[in-house]
């Protein structure tokens, strides 16, 4: 028995095998969508969580920011982290090199205090003294450049500025401020000038004695030689050098002092530039003259030689040094090459180098007291012995203003 299909029915059946088709298809698509939909994928096993680092780094990827810029941003981190360190150690470094400078000064100055009480000298009692009762730490040691025919000098400034006796001894105890007038010995040893420096040392006590022979061509080899005898007979913050025909006010220079005691090398006075004179026979001829280049140069700034302080590190340095420091003509010019090539900090202070009245009296009106007062066309206070009385009386800063000072 045959059978025939009827064309509808082939129709149907075609189109019922295309719907079938689709219908799968369609099936199969929406599985896959609800299975990535909510199927919850594990975490592999061992993979760590994204650290906060990584995850910086995903955001930066994520912003468009390339390897290159995280590249760039942990070297920036890394690099300001290594300059921290280096900062550190070159400050910490710093620290130990002062340090050591520091104890190389005190040792070389405990030395030269040794050397001194070995060779006996100076010849002074200070030295015994100081032994005795231990080194306490001064203010500053003001040394007094005189001469041996300036006995009228001295004492005019024991009249005037400088304190007698006991009012002496309570200066250095309660102020911490030793004076004393600086001279060395005569060609002719034990000979009559000599003895008169002796004579008037036991009756007032005011004199240090420097293994030193006097000369007006000698005032350089003096002044290195003071500086390394005060620091090894006193621990003091500053010393100071002084001519004999110069009125001061004590009080007014402590205070000032005190504003630079923080400071390890300071370098204290009115500083100038004055002309190199090469021509023989005037005052204040420069022998060295070609030293400081052609003719007519100035020299280097320094501190005019009436009056001027350096700090404790630059006097011991002297001391150290004095062997193989050079002298020129003028000591005040000797001083300043000496700290010309270190680390020195110079500070022009006008106060210590005001005329002698009515300059430094219309300063005191002021209220700008001097500290040193001077006639500069006589390199001090024109006949001093007579007129210091006078600057006193007009310019001093009164008895009252030096026991009431705080240091």
């Amino acid at each position: 028995m045959s059978w025939k299909i009827k064309p509808e029915q082939s129709s149907r059946s075609v189109i019922s095998q295309k719907w079938a088709v689709f219908l799968c298809l369609g099936s199969f698509c929406l599985g896959m969508f609800f299975t990535n939909r909510m199927w919850n994928v594990p975490e592999p096993k061992g993979i760590t969580r994204t650290t906060p680092f990584e995850a910086e780094k995903l955001k930066l990827v994520s912003e468009g920011c390339g390897p290159k810029s995280l590249d760039e941003k942990e070297v920036k981190r890394v690099s300001k982290d290594i300059f921290g360190e280096v900062s550190k150690t070159h400050n910490a470094i710093q620290t130990l090199d002062k340090t050591i400078s520091n104890l190389e000064m005190e040792l070389a100055a405990a030395k030269a205090a040794q050397e001194s009480i070995q060779s006996g000298s100076p010849s002074s009692d200070d030295l015994k003294n100081t032994q005795s009762s231990g080194k306490r730490r001064y203010l500053m040691v003001v040394g007094i450049n005189t001469a041996f025919s300036s006995r009228k000098r001295r004492d005019s400034v024991r009249a005037t500025w400088m304190p007698q006796g006991e009012k002496r001894k309570k200066l250095e105890e309660e102020k911490g401020i030793i004076i004393r007038f600086v001279i060395g010995h005569s060609a002719t040893s034990g000979g009559i000038l000599d003895r008169a420096i002796e004579a008037e040392d036991r009756k007032h006590g005011d004199f240090l004695r420097l293994d030193h022979v006097e000369g007006y061509l000698e005032l350089s080899a003096k002044t290195k030689i003071y500086f390394a005898t005060a620091v090894a007979l006193w621990d003091a913050d500053f010393y100071i050098k002084v001519d004999d025909d110069v009125h001061v006010n004590i009080a007014t220079l402590g205070e000032t002092l005190v504003r630079h005691r923080s400071k390890p090398r300071v370098y204290i006075g009115c500083m100038k530039s004055g002309p190199v004179l090469s021509q023989k026979g005037v005052r204040y001829h420069e022998p060295e003259h070609w030293k400081f280049g052609e003719f007519g140069n100035k020299y280097f700034r320094h501190a005019t030689g009436q009056l001027y302080a350096i700090s404790k590190d630059l006097a011991t340095y002297i001391s150290i040094n004095q062997h193989v420091l050079h002298k020129y003509a003028n000591e005040d010019v000797s001083l300043g090459s000496w700290f010309i090539g270190l680390d020195v900090e110079h500070i022009d202070d006008r106060r210590l180098c005001c005329g002698t009245p009515p300059d430094c009296e219309w300063k005191a009106q002021a209220g700008n007291i001097c500290v040193a007062s001077f006639d500069w066309s006589c390199s001090g206070i024109c006949r001093s012995a007579e007129r210091i009385k006078e600057v006193h009386r007009r310019c001093g800063e009164g008895e009252n203003t030096l026991w009431s000072a705080t240091f």
